[in-house]
Protein backbone atom coordinates (compact mmCIF):
# COMPACT_ATOMS: atom_id res chain seq x y z
CA UNK A 1 0.00 0.00 0.00
CA UNK A 2 1.23 3.75 -0.46
CA UNK A 3 1.89 6.14 2.16
CA UNK A 4 -1.31 8.05 1.69
CA UNK A 5 -3.26 4.75 1.80
CA UNK A 6 -1.62 4.06 5.14
CA UNK A 7 -2.44 7.59 6.58
CA UNK A 8 -5.99 6.92 4.97
CA UNK A 9 -6.49 3.61 7.11
CA UNK A 10 -5.04 4.90 10.37
CA UNK A 11 -7.89 8.10 10.40
CA UNK A 12 -10.09 4.70 9.46
CA UNK A 13 -9.06 3.36 12.35
CA UNK A 14 -9.22 5.71 14.52
CA UNK A 15 -13.17 6.88 13.25
CA UNK A 16 -14.15 3.50 13.84
CA UNK A 17 -13.02 3.96 17.46
CA UNK A 18 -14.85 7.46 17.79
CA UNK A 19 -17.83 5.39 16.38
CA UNK A 20 -17.92 3.13 19.14
CA UNK A 21 -17.43 5.72 21.72
CA UNK A 22 -18.83 8.91 20.28
CA UNK A 23 -23.23 8.16 22.12
CA UNK A 24 -21.97 6.74 25.27
CA UNK A 25 -23.14 8.33 28.40
CA UNK A 26 -20.97 9.18 31.48
CA UNK A 27 -21.15 5.93 33.51
CA UNK A 28 -20.12 4.26 30.75
CA UNK A 29 -16.79 6.58 30.07
CA UNK A 30 -16.10 4.79 33.31
CA UNK A 31 -16.46 1.23 33.02
CA UNK A 32 -12.83 -0.43 33.49
CA UNK A 33 -11.67 -2.38 30.66
CA UNK A 34 -9.53 -5.38 30.50
CA UNK A 35 -6.65 -3.60 31.41
CA UNK A 36 -6.35 -3.07 35.42
CA UNK A 37 -7.13 -0.05 36.47
CA UNK A 38 -7.62 1.30 32.93
CA UNK A 39 -11.90 2.91 32.20
CA UNK A 40 -12.75 3.55 28.82
CA UNK A 41 -12.07 7.52 29.38
CA UNK A 42 -8.58 6.23 30.29
CA UNK A 43 -7.93 4.27 26.98
CA UNK A 44 -9.22 7.33 24.99
CA UNK A 45 -6.40 9.59 26.62
CA UNK A 46 -4.07 7.06 26.41
CA UNK A 47 -4.78 7.21 22.71
CA UNK A 48 -4.92 11.38 22.66
CA UNK A 49 -1.82 11.71 24.62
CA UNK A 50 0.06 9.40 22.53
CA UNK A 51 -1.56 10.69 18.83
CA UNK A 52 -0.31 14.53 20.30
CA UNK A 53 2.81 13.05 20.92
CA UNK A 54 3.77 11.74 17.66
CA UNK A 55 2.79 14.60 16.54
CA UNK A 56 5.42 16.19 18.43
CA UNK A 57 7.55 13.49 16.89
CA UNK A 58 7.25 14.07 13.23
CA UNK A 59 7.50 18.03 13.52
CA UNK A 60 9.97 18.66 15.68
CA UNK A 61 11.98 15.08 16.28
CA UNK A 62 14.96 16.18 18.75
CA UNK A 63 12.38 18.07 20.83
CA UNK A 64 10.80 15.01 21.40
CA UNK A 65 14.23 13.31 21.70
CA UNK A 66 15.18 15.93 24.55
CA UNK A 67 11.71 15.60 26.50
CA UNK A 68 11.90 12.14 26.21
CA UNK A 69 15.28 11.92 27.49
CA UNK A 70 14.03 14.36 30.46
CA UNK A 71 11.17 12.46 31.79
CA UNK A 72 10.46 8.84 32.47
CA UNK A 73 7.91 6.28 31.36
CA UNK A 74 6.45 6.31 34.02
CA UNK A 75 6.40 9.84 34.91
CA UNK A 76 4.78 10.06 31.48
CA UNK A 77 2.06 7.24 32.04
CA UNK A 78 1.36 9.07 35.11
CA UNK A 79 0.90 12.55 33.58
CA UNK A 80 -1.59 11.15 31.05
CA UNK A 81 -3.96 9.39 33.26
CA UNK A 82 -3.97 12.29 35.19
CA UNK A 83 -4.82 14.73 32.54
CA UNK A 84 -7.53 12.88 31.29
CA UNK A 85 -9.37 11.99 34.96
CA UNK A 86 -9.75 15.23 35.28
CA UNK A 87 -11.64 15.56 32.55
CA UNK A 88 -15.38 14.15 32.02
CA UNK A 89 -15.21 11.47 29.16
CA UNK A 90 -16.95 13.89 26.25
CA UNK A 91 -14.06 15.94 26.81
CA UNK A 92 -11.33 13.08 26.88
CA UNK A 93 -13.13 12.59 23.32
CA UNK A 94 -12.59 16.34 22.14
CA UNK A 95 -9.15 15.93 23.00
CA UNK A 96 -8.68 13.00 21.11
CA UNK A 97 -10.31 14.29 18.32
CA UNK A 98 -7.75 17.19 18.05
CA UNK A 99 -4.64 15.11 18.48
CA UNK A 100 -5.52 12.62 15.97
CA UNK A 101 -6.36 15.05 13.52
CA UNK A 102 -2.78 17.04 14.09
CA UNK A 103 -0.95 13.96 13.82
CA UNK A 104 -2.37 12.46 10.93
CA UNK A 105 -1.47 16.05 9.20
CA UNK A 106 1.85 15.59 10.57
CA UNK A 107 2.59 12.49 9.13
CA UNK A 108 1.17 13.41 5.60
CA UNK A 109 2.99 16.16 5.51
CA UNK A 110 6.23 13.45 5.38
CA UNK A 111 7.41 11.19 3.04
CA UNK A 112 7.35 7.50 3.88
CA UNK A 113 10.84 6.84 4.78
CA UNK A 114 11.51 9.98 7.02
CA UNK A 115 13.48 9.09 10.54
CA UNK A 116 11.50 9.40 13.57
CA UNK A 117 12.09 8.87 17.05
CA UNK A 118 9.88 7.44 19.84
CA UNK A 119 9.94 5.49 22.70
CA UNK A 120 11.85 2.24 21.15
CA UNK A 121 14.25 2.87 18.39
CA UNK A 122 13.66 5.06 15.64
CA UNK A 123 10.65 4.26 12.94
CA UNK A 124 10.43 5.15 8.76
CA UNK A 125 6.96 7.21 8.55
CA UNK A 126 5.44 3.97 7.13
CA UNK A 127 6.36 1.41 10.08
CA UNK A 128 5.35 4.84 12.78
CA UNK A 129 1.86 4.88 10.96
CA UNK A 130 1.76 1.18 10.99
CA UNK A 131 2.49 1.29 15.14
CA UNK A 132 -0.09 3.73 15.11
CA UNK A 133 -2.77 2.16 13.61
CA UNK A 134 -1.72 -1.26 15.45
CA UNK A 135 -2.31 0.76 19.10
CA UNK A 136 -5.27 2.05 17.95
CA UNK A 137 -6.81 -1.09 17.16
CA UNK A 138 -5.53 -2.72 20.17
CA UNK A 139 -7.28 0.00 22.91
CA UNK A 140 -10.19 0.13 20.65
CA UNK A 141 -10.27 -3.93 21.28
CA UNK A 142 -10.52 -3.28 24.99
CA UNK A 143 -12.90 -0.51 24.95
CA UNK A 144 -15.14 -2.79 22.70
CA UNK A 145 -14.71 -5.68 25.51
CA UNK A 146 -15.41 -3.58 28.25
CA UNK A 147 -18.50 -1.92 26.60
CA UNK A 148 -19.89 -5.31 25.07
CA UNK A 149 -19.76 -4.70 21.41
CA UNK A 150 -18.03 -5.86 18.07
CA UNK A 151 -14.48 -4.11 17.07
CA UNK A 152 -13.35 -3.83 14.02
CA UNK A 153 -12.60 -6.86 11.74
CA UNK A 154 -11.37 -5.51 8.01
CA UNK A 155 -8.49 -6.10 5.96
CA UNK A 156 -6.76 -2.65 7.03
CA UNK A 157 -6.18 -5.77 10.43
CA UNK A 158 -3.14 -6.54 7.84
CA UNK A 159 -1.23 -4.08 8.95
CA UNK A 160 -1.35 -4.93 12.61
CA UNK A 161 -0.66 -8.88 11.43
CA UNK A 162 2.36 -7.48 9.22
CA UNK A 163 3.82 -5.36 12.61
CA UNK A 164 2.85 -8.94 14.60
CA UNK A 165 5.15 -11.05 12.56
CA UNK A 166 8.49 -9.16 12.21
CA UNK A 167 8.27 -8.47 15.88
CA UNK A 168 8.64 -12.26 16.52
CA UNK A 169 12.12 -12.00 17.58
CA UNK A 170 11.63 -9.11 20.44
CA UNK A 171 8.91 -11.06 21.97
CA UNK A 172 11.22 -13.19 22.84
CA UNK A 173 14.10 -10.78 23.76
CA UNK A 174 11.79 -8.34 26.03
CA UNK A 175 10.66 -11.67 27.87
CA UNK A 176 14.77 -12.00 28.37
CA UNK A 177 14.77 -14.69 26.04
CA UNK A 178 16.86 -15.62 23.21
CA UNK A 179 15.15 -15.34 19.93
CA UNK A 180 15.06 -18.61 17.98
CA UNK A 181 16.20 -18.82 14.59
CA UNK A 182 13.56 -21.06 13.43
CA UNK A 183 11.19 -19.82 11.05
CA UNK A 184 7.67 -19.37 11.83
CA UNK A 185 4.74 -20.07 8.92
CA UNK A 186 1.81 -17.82 9.23
CA UNK A 187 -0.70 -17.79 7.06
CA UNK A 188 -3.96 -15.56 7.86
CA UNK A 189 -7.63 -14.95 6.20
CA UNK A 190 -8.37 -11.50 6.40
CA UNK A 191 -11.85 -10.35 6.81
CA UNK A 192 -12.34 -9.88 2.78
CA UNK A 193 -11.29 -13.38 2.30
CA UNK A 194 -7.87 -12.54 1.26
CA UNK A 195 -4.96 -14.79 1.72
CA UNK A 196 -1.80 -13.41 3.52
CA UNK A 197 1.34 -15.23 4.38
CA UNK A 198 4.96 -14.66 5.93
CA UNK A 199 7.69 -17.10 6.17
CA UNK A 200 8.56 -20.33 4.67
CA UNK A 201 6.02 -22.44 3.19
CA UNK A 202 8.16 -25.55 3.77
CA UNK A 203 8.70 -24.35 7.84
CA UNK A 204 7.56 -27.06 10.39
CA UNK A 205 6.65 -24.02 13.02
CA UNK A 206 3.04 -22.66 11.41
CA UNK A 207 0.42 -20.43 12.88
CA UNK A 208 -2.35 -20.44 10.60
CA UNK A 209 -6.32 -18.85 11.13
CA UNK A 210 -7.91 -15.63 10.64
CA UNK A 211 -6.21 -12.48 10.90
CA UNK A 212 -8.29 -11.20 13.84
CA UNK A 213 -7.44 -13.79 16.01
CA UNK A 214 -3.75 -13.40 15.08
CA UNK A 215 -3.95 -9.60 15.81
CA UNK A 216 -5.82 -10.22 19.16
CA UNK A 217 -2.85 -12.49 20.46
CA UNK A 218 0.08 -9.94 19.13
CA UNK A 219 -1.41 -6.69 20.66
CA UNK A 220 -1.84 -8.98 23.96
CA UNK A 221 -5.70 -8.30 23.89
CA UNK A 222 -6.39 -12.59 23.84
CA UNK A 223 -4.80 -15.53 24.99
CA UNK A 224 -4.05 -17.85 22.10
CA UNK A 225 -6.46 -20.28 24.11
CA UNK A 226 -8.67 -18.38 23.37
CA UNK A 227 -8.96 -18.18 20.00
CA UNK A 228 -8.90 -20.25 17.08
CA UNK A 229 -5.63 -19.81 15.52
CA UNK A 230 -4.04 -23.23 14.64
CA UNK A 231 -0.41 -23.43 16.21
CA UNK A 232 1.94 -26.14 15.29
CA UNK A 233 5.62 -26.05 16.39
CA UNK A 234 7.28 -26.05 19.67
CA UNK A 235 8.87 -22.26 18.35
CA UNK A 236 5.26 -20.63 17.25
CA UNK A 237 3.93 -22.18 20.37
CA UNK A 238 6.10 -20.62 22.60
CA UNK A 239 5.79 -17.55 20.52
CA UNK A 240 2.21 -17.36 20.39
CA UNK A 241 2.22 -17.50 24.50
CA UNK A 242 4.36 -14.32 24.47
CA UNK A 243 3.50 -12.45 20.99
CA UNK A 244 3.88 -8.50 21.11
CA UNK A 245 3.48 -6.16 18.81
CA UNK A 246 4.57 -2.91 20.23
CA UNK A 247 7.06 -1.50 22.48
CA UNK A 248 7.57 -1.50 26.42
CA UNK A 249 7.78 -3.85 29.40
CA UNK A 250 6.11 -7.36 28.62
CA UNK A 251 3.15 -6.71 31.19
CA UNK A 252 1.00 -9.56 31.82
CA UNK A 253 -1.49 -10.03 28.86
CA UNK A 254 -4.20 -11.99 28.94
CA UNK A 255 -5.12 -14.95 30.91
CA UNK A 256 -6.11 -18.22 29.13
CA UNK A 257 -9.77 -18.47 29.86
CA UNK A 258 -10.65 -14.76 30.03
CA UNK A 259 -12.46 -14.73 26.92
CA UNK A 260 -14.49 -17.01 25.37
CA UNK A 261 -13.00 -18.36 21.91
CA UNK A 262 -13.64 -15.56 19.21
CA UNK A 263 -16.83 -15.91 17.13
Amino acid sequence: MDYEGLCDDLEAEQQALDDVVASIDGSQWLIETPSPGWTVRDQIAHLAYSDEVAAHAARDPDGFRRDVALRPREARQADQLARGRALAGAEVLTWWRRARADEVTAFRALGPKARLPWFGPDMSASSFVTARIEETWGHGQDVADALGVAWTDTDRLRHVAHLGVITRGFSFTNQGRPAPPDDVRVELTGASGAWWTWGDAAAPNVVRGRAVDFCRVVTRRRHVADTRLVVEGPVATAWMTIAQAFAGPPGDGRRPGQFSPSP
